[in-house]
């Protein structure tokens, strides 16, 4: 799609707009258990925010034997999939996304969840009416911290990066973000603190969806350049 002069917002869900990202973690840990490669889940929320390709890297090493990744995979996948009737959006998530487009905004959701999640995470938030775009992983070659979906995204919503902020909760949207020279507010909502968002080069920080809300006249994404 050809860009025009329309200012966006990009937002992460999982774990910024939807809380999942301890039940991605739980997943992941119940499925490295079920292996025979256990791994702390602390180390495992750390991770959470990359594709399952990287992240497997980033847990067990670029070395590894790499024939158990699909069963890992699948083993997350069913387990996660046991959440999805009861995924919780995180506080006002829709009301932001709502109050984003009534400032005339485009509201897209660049995540890089499977396509098969996406429903479950569109439920959650009941906010199909002020969405403009939506990507999956499908649209990514390389996940976070790639810029891909990002940059997916864009094309799809017909942004330039110039006139548009994102909005994540890991250092990976920061770091993917920071990628494209497009300014990253991060949420702390996912679990990552204030000072690792910051470190990696959030130019704001917010406790969550509620907290950005009630700031949003004074935040970034008041007036994307």
């Amino acid at each position: 799609m050809p860009h025009d002069n329309a200012s966006g917002v990009l937002f992460d869900v999982d774990g910024t707009l939807v809380d999942t990202t301890y039940l991605h973690t739980v997943s992941w840990w119940e499925a490295l258990r079920q292996t025979g490669q256990p791994v702390p889940m602390a180390t495992i929320h750390r991770a959470i925010g990359m594709g399952s390709d990287k992240l497997l890297d980033h847990l067990l090493g670029p070395e590894r034997d790499h024939d158990a990744d699909s069963r890992l995979r699948d083993a997350h996948n069913t387990l996660y999939g046991e959440y999805w009737e009861r995924l919780e959006p995180l506080p006002r998530a829709a009301d932001l996304l709502r109050a984003c487009a009534e400032r005339g905004l485009r509201v897209v959701l660049a995540t890089s969840a499977a396509e098969h999640e996406v429903g479950a995470l569109r439920r959650a938030l009941a906010a199909d009416d002020v969405i403009d775009t939506v990507t999956s992983s499908a649209d990514a070659q390389e996940s976070k911290p790639a810029p891909d979906i990002l940059v997916a995204a864009l094309d799809q919503a017909g942004l330039d990066a110039a006139r548009t902020v994102f909005v994540g909760d890991s250092v990976w949207d920061v770091a993917a973000a920071g990628r494209l020279g497009i300014p990253c507010v991060g949420l702390t909502c996912g679990g990552t603190s204030r000072g690792e968002l910051a470190g990696a080069g959030a130019v704001a920080v917010y406790d969550d969806p509620a907290a950005l809300l009630d700031g949003l006249a004074d935040s970034p994404l008041a007036a994307p350049r």
